[in-house]
């Protein structure tokens, strides 16, 4: 057990030596936060990472930890923080970078105080895509081919969920003066003239 401690001791001094500049992008089901990711990668150099994906691919590939996180799933059990954050870290790590995206994460407070304990990593700040409910229905019945009733439903369950889960985060952030709340919206073109505003002047300077 103590090895492995120290060697996520020796992972994170590493990522730490870089002093990583981390924003985390949170927004609801449709509000347009991965297109935009992939607008800030290709335009700021930023690594995009995202907590969903990470956890797919460690499930995908077959590893004893994969299993576990598949099993836990299953059950129905909310996969813990520090299983995430190891993912994030390791993803951190291998990338070279020292500039990331964290995506859909942290979901929760408990993610938040989590991630900030184990990485000793603050973000930057936090990307905040703020879009009405029916803005988020209606752009997401238009890509969802299927029974219109079902879709609905999920959607606002999924919706509700995000404001609960997340709500608690931004706020803390937003007391730290953290938060660059967006008008996702409007134009994906529009959306991404204000996200160049946020990013733009810094780059310049740190680059």
């Amino acid at each position: 057990m103590g090895t492995v401690e120290a060697a996520n001791k020796d992972a994170n001094g590493s990522l730490l030596e870089k002093n990583p500049t981390v924003v985390f992008v949170l927004g609801g089901p449709g509000s347009g936060k991965g297109t935009q990711c992939a607008n800030i990668v290709e335009n700021f150099g930023y690594t995009h990472l995202s907590a969903g994906d990470l956890l797919r691919a460690e499930i995908k590939s077959g590893s004893e930890n994969g299993t576990m996180i598949q099993n836990m799933i299953k059950e129905g059990k909310i996969v813990p923080s520090e299983v995430t954050i190891k993912l994030l870290q390791k993803a951190m790590q291998e990338s070279g970078n020292d500039k990331f995206l964290i995506d859909g994460f942290p979901r929760n407070e408990e993610n938040r105080a989590a991630f900030e304990k184990v990485t000793g990593i603050e973000p930057a700040f936090v990307l905040f895509f703020e879009c009405p409910e029916e803005e988020m229905e209606r752009r997401l019945l238009s890509r969802n081919q299927g029974r219109e009733d079902d879709n609905i439903e999920t959607i606002r369950k999924r919706f509700k969920v995000f404001l609960e889960s997340s709500l608690p985060v931004i706020n803390y952030y937003d007391a730290k003066g953290k938060v660059r709340k967006i008008d996702a919206a409007r134009p994906i073109e529009e959306v991404f003239e204000t996200v160049k505003g946020i990013f733009g002047p810094k780059n310049e300077k740190a680059d």
